[in-house]
């Protein structure tokens, strides 16, 4: 198993790598077909989060979909206890999915309904400024991210292209539950369309389909 440690904006001692691949060694018992750990440290210089200035992000790459963990502490040891104990726990449900993967289950409920009733009932959109994005660059290699900034302000949005296969509906819920995500987008394998899984209240789960048809249905000539 090949494990990676990077720091972004930050320099990563000897002494923490070396804290890293003992924590890690474990992974292999709940992951024993992992190839590779990703690890990146990211230290925040804002004063006013210093009780979560260093945070640490796992990726797991093994046989499978890619398992992510990340949590934030006061210091970088504490916030990669943090992330080593939320991705165990995701290698555990997913070693459990693979030995239940033949019995039958029933999915956690999908809102369908229109987008209208569902983003009534969310409440959870807010009148934003108008702002002008600056132009993004291409992106034609899955892989490939580029930041870009909205005007003169410090809001950097960073897009990133990547490959999906269609998958079901099940095998999305699945997937983001082991990056911990509170979405995912994936193209549904049902229905070839664009589609967003996001969590809701309790075990609830909303998706978020796009009709890439529309405008394209010929036009009945009534005269």
């Amino acid at each position: 198993m090949e494990i990676v440690v990077v720091g972004r904006h930050t320099d990563v001692a000897d002494r923490f790598r070396q804290h890293v691949e003992e924590k890690l060694a474990k992974v292999e018992l709940l992951s024993p077909y992992v190839r590779r750990v990703d690890v990146e440290v990211t230290h925040e210089n804002n004063p006013r989060l210093s009780e979560n200035r260093e945070r640490v992000e796992l990726t797991l790459r093994a046989k499978g979909p890619v398992i992510r963990a990340e949590a934030a502490a006061d210091d970088r040891f504490g916030a990669l206890d943090l992330a080593i104990d939320k991705l165990n726990e995701r290698l555990r449900r997913a070693r459990d999915r693979r030995k239940d993967h033949r019995n039958n289950k029933v999915l956690a409920p999908v809102d369908v309904r229109p987008l209208e009733e569902i983003f009534e009932e969310d409440d959870a959109s807010a009148d934003a400024p108008e702002a002008q994005i600056s132009t993004p660059a291409a992106l034609s290699e899955p892989g490939d991210s580029v930041e870009t900034t909205i005007g003169d302000s410090p809001v950097v949005i960073r897009q990133k292209l990547h490959h999906a296969d269609p998958m079901t509906l099940d095998d999305a819920v699945y997937e983001m539950e082991m990056v911990g995500h509170d979405f995912y987008l994936f193209i549904d394998k049902e229905t070839s369309r664009p589609s967003v899984l996001y969590k809701r209240k309790g075990w609830s789960f909303g998706v978020i389909q796009l009709d890439n048809t529309c405008g394209t249905a010929p036009v009945t000539d009534l005269t």
